[in-house]
């Protein structure tokens, strides 16, 4: 039996991994700084973000919010911070990788496209907020408050998990909402052309489904309502992009 000569990895592949991996082998001081300022930032923000969510109108009726432990809120708070710190690490990273990556060289006056680009991604961030606290949240609280009820169960929420669960939706509509981007700026920066991205189609769909079911109730409705919008905003930059002609060479 003749054994392939062929790497296991694409050196290309692995050669992105090794420089991601040195940047931030480079940066671990400004990583633990970021992360420490948010952790400390975002300690005493959680008290009045969980008063900010209890007085919101989210609460559907019958629905209590308890606390089992008194760890429980300390708990919740150290979260928080945890995320914020998270948050603008990885934030830093993205963005310094972005810079020194080939995309600044690749795109025509990469000062004006970055501007546009962070304008963007804001603007989305908003949409992905607006539609997960306006819509999303408050239809899933009230389907899973009804559908308990319906059963005869008592319908309390632990203040930890209702946190969470807001949190996670909230980061999930952010960061799926982000999609129109991910896809623009990989097609345009040619880390990716569109007959590959049309080839795998199928499997991002269905790894936007997993995601969707990662930061949502173990249910269709939910599964539905956070996947459907990123896998829509994912076909629209695809339209745009064939529109635009910045690839070419492949059909929507």
């Amino acid at each position: 039996m003749i054994l392939s000569e062929a790497p296991l990895i694409d050196p290309k592949v692995k050669q992105v991994f090794t420089g991601i991996t040195t940047l931030i082998r480079s940066r671990i001081k400004l990583i633990g700084t970021l992360f420490l300022i948010g952790l400390v930032v975002g300690i005493p923000l959680a008290k009045s973000l969980i008063n900010y969510l209890l007085e919101s109108g989210l609460i559907p009726d019958d629905v209590n919010i308890i606390i089992l432990t008194p760890v429980e809120f300390i708990m919740i708070q150290v979260k928080v911070g945890a995320w914020l710190g998270a948050t603008l690490a990885i934030t830093a990273l993205v963005v310094e990788l972005g810079w020194k990556s080939e995309l600044s060289r690749r795109i025509p006056r990469p000062g004006r496209s970055m501007i546009i680009t962070i304008f963007a991604i804001i603007l989305l961030c908003s949409a992905g907020l607006f539609y997960s606290w306006e819509l999303l949240t408050p239809m899933l609280l009230q389907y899973l408050a009804d559908d308990a009820q319906s059963a005869g169960l008592a319908t309390d929420w632990r203040l930890s998990s209702f946190v969470g669960f807001i949190v996670n939706l909230c980061i999930a509509c952010v960061i799926g909402f982000q999609a129109p981007i991910i896809t623009t700026l990989s097609l345009r920066s040619g880390a990716i052309d569109r007959v590959s991205l049309l080839q795998y189609r199928r499997h991002i769909w269905f790894g936007t489904c997993v995601l969707g079911a990662a930061f949502s109730p173990p249910d269709p409705l939910s599964l539905f309502l956070v996947a459907v919008p990123v896998i829509l905003l994912f076909e629209l930059a695809m339209i745009y992009d064939s529109f635009t002609g910045g690839s070419k060479g492949a059909n929507v």
